[in-house]
């Protein structure tokens, strides 16, 4: 099936710096922003790897002047930002530097966010809501996951409802995006596992979304074929450094993907089991993607993007049948779940019967829902988690 070609409106915002120790160009890249005075986000775990010192080091050597914040959680809610933003309010910065996770990037966004603009996140909810210019930010990425440093969005829980947050404003995305695969050496092997698994779920989602277009899909598949055929060799080989920069360029790929695309169903079933159930948000995605790609794929249009997915990476022939590209696809996920070490039951991580009502009401207000290519509701979702609740490991 030869798919409509669908036009597109995009505006790249983020300069992309990759490179084997490209941390080195910090000082440089800050100064041209130009900044002399910065505040660096990051969290405890980051400070441990020796990161932190290591890019204090090469500002101050730049002759950038470090304010920092290291307080930053998993999965940040508006608290994190807040604290952030107490640090930053006198600071008398120019420009932020997150560095870390995607939780980082997301708190360093949430008190950009706050610092230019005031108020609170809560008013940030949703698309296009700051009026004043942000300061310039850089991402420095120390997983190969999320796609933060390529998008404009920050995601934020409340920290009294749980709700998590999209607050997305073009003016929000990073400046420069600095990826120095070298960097994604000191995760713990978890966390290689769960970020990798974010960013495969996240170019499958992104190449077949309502918002789906020519350019996204460009990134979609390039970000794909390097996920499936090398995050495989960093979980088992993980001081292979050529290994880890491919994932990296695939995670932050699949970034600009999302940023031109949005997600779909997959991301709206995970957001609510890690509100409620502490499952990490990498796990929880990849356990809910095999079984939503079966409910895609029962369009053919569908079905036809998945395959082609497969014949990008060298996993499928142009002439297969693409029903069976799905079962393909399936499997290929199902192996990567495995190879992680991810337990796909949900009965494992204390979902029961009884919950799946309430998890589907939740999943079905999520944002990213809307743009899941086969209409999705309540009933749907009910469908999913008890797919996923019965599935054998």
């Amino acid at each position: 099936m030869e798919s409509e070609i669908i036009g597109f409106d995009t505006w790249p915002r983020t300069r992309i710096v990759f490179g084997f120790n490209a941390l080195d160009r910090l000082g440089q890249l800050a100064r041209e922003l130009p900044a002399k005075r910065v505040l660096l986000v990051t969290d405890p775990g980051i400070v441990a790897a020796g990161h932190v010192d290591r890019a204090q080091h090469i500002l101050t050597a730049a002759g950038v002047e470090v304010v920092l914040f290291d307080g930053v959680r998993e999965n940040p809610t508006t608290r994190d930002v807040d604290n952030c933003l107490a640090v930053a309010r006198d600071a008398r910065i120019e420009a932020i530097i997150g560095l870390g996770g995607g939780s980082s990037l997301d708190t360093a966004k949430g008190c950009n966010f706050l610092l230019t603009n005031g108020g609170r996140m809560q008013d940030y909810w949703g698309v296009g809501k700051a009026t004043r210019p942000m300061l310039p930010l850089i991402a420095v990425p120390t997983t190969a996951g999320t796609g933060s440093e390529c998008q404009s969005f920050a995601l934020i829980a409340d920290e009294e409802t749980h709700q998590k947050m999209a607050c997305g404003d073009p003016k929000a995305a990073p400046r420069i995006a600095l990826l120095d695969p070298t960097l994604t050496v000191s995760q713990p092997h978890r966390v290689t596992a769960c970020t990798g698994m974010d960013a495969i779920v996240h170019a499958v989602e992104t190449a077949v979304t309502t918002r789906r277009n020519e350019f996204s899909a460009l990134y979609a598949r390039e970000a794909f074929r390097r996920l499936i055929t090398y995050y495989p060799r960093v979980l088992t080989s993980p001081q292979d450094l050529q290994a880890r920069a491919h994932v990296m360029l695939g995670a932050a790929f699949a970034g600009v993907a999302i940023e031109n695309s949005m997600l779909g169903a997959a991301h709206s079933a995970a957001n609510p089991l890690t509100a409620r159930y502490h499952l990490v948000h990498g796990h929880a995605v990849g356990l809910m993607l095999p079984h939503v790609v079966r409910f895609n794929a029962q369009q053919p249009e569908i079905r036809a993007l998945y395959h082609d997915l497969l014949c990008v990476a060298g996993k499928a022939e142009r002439s297969a049948d693409p029903a069976q590209s799905v079962s393909t696809l399936v499997a290929e996920l199902n192996a990567m779940l495995s190879l992680a070490g991810m337990r796909v039951s949900l009965r494992e991580y204390g979902v029961d019967d009884a919950s799946i009502a309430m998890l589907a009401q939740e999943a079905a207000r999520q944002w990213t829902a809307q743009f899941n290519p086969r209409p999705i509701f309540p009933e749907d979702f009910i469908a999913l988690y008890r797919a996923a609740l019965n599935v054998c490991d």
